[in-house]
């Protein structure tokens, strides 16, 4: 990790989603110092960097946790010589078994700590959990209030099954890492392919219909895309069309994907 010397304040955190409420703490500092974790989030590694102008700095948690809270805000002025300012949640725990607190880092740094009060949207506190617990219950437009943009996850297209350009509607199957998925079903998305957002109709979940395996795939609409034209792609949910359900035939189940298409379209525009 290469860190700019001069910089003076800084916003500590996971930070996973860089929510509405992350952007109030790092609004008010130089940098974010990152406490990255493992698997299941909103926004993995490096990609947090792309919702903040801000430089982002990471410590992964399994190379700190051992770490005293002494130990950690030593850590932090060494990496930091000339800070002055350090942001943080009113719940921030630091330190072996989390035994450091807000109180504890005031006493701790010397300089100035700045402790940002819970945020709410509509009186719902925004975290990381809340949103992820929306998205589990497919309510992805208040968890998309609470990020403030649209959830988007990123993946590498592999083949499918064939049988959706054959049979169904040709789809982009996509393989995700480290990602929170939303619940189950049919999305009104907007697809991102060589720096276009194009509309779009996602589905998450098992085929239920078909072969019963999970599957992340979305159709482009109005639109041909080969498999060979990219490798990686973004999706970005909008709204929840209908949940995962079983259809008696491939003929229920083609006219019901027509009636999705249909739908998205209309929620996109």
């Amino acid at each position: 990790m290469k860190i700019n010397n001069s910089i003076k304040s800084i916003a500590i955190g996971s930070f996973d989603g860089i929510h509405i409420a992350h952007q109030a703490l790092i609004e008010r500092a130089e940098a974010v110092v990152v406490i990255e974790r493992n698997g299941g989030y909103l926004t993995p590694g490096y990609k947090r960097t792309l919702y903040t102008d801000k430089p982002c700095y990471f410590y992964h948690f399994d190379k700190i946790r051992g770490f005293s809270p002494e130990a950690f805000v030593a850590k932090l002025e060494t990496d930091f010589p000339h800070l002055e300012k350090i942001v943080v949640g009113y719940d921030f725990s630091f330190g072996k078994a989390r035994a450091g607190n807000t109180k504890l880092l005031t006493e701790l740094f010397e300089k100035e700590v700045e402790i940002v009060p819970e945020i709410c949207y509509e009186k719902i506190p925004v975290h990381s959990r809340t949103i992820k617990a929306y998205l589990q219950e497919g309510e992805v437009e208040m968890a998309n209030r609470l990020l403030g943009r649209n959830y988007r996850i990123d993946g590498t297209v592999i083949r499918g099954q064939g049988l959706g350009a054959k049979e169904l509607v040709p789809t982009l199957n996509l393989k995700v890492r480290n990602y929170q998925l939303p619940k189950e079903g049919v999305y009104a998305t907007k697809t991102l392919i060589e720096g276009q957002w194009l509309e779009s109709v996602s589905f998450v979940g098992h085929r239920v219909t078909t072969d019963g395996s999970f599957a992340v795939e979305t159709h482009i609409i109005d639109r041909t895309i080969t498999y060979t034209s990219f490798e990686e792609i973004w999706v970005a949910f909008h709204a929840l069309i209908r949940p995962n359900q079983k259809f008696n035939s491939l003929d229920a189940l083609r006219i019901q994907i027509v009636k999705d298409i249909k739908t998205a379209a209309t929620l996109l525009r």
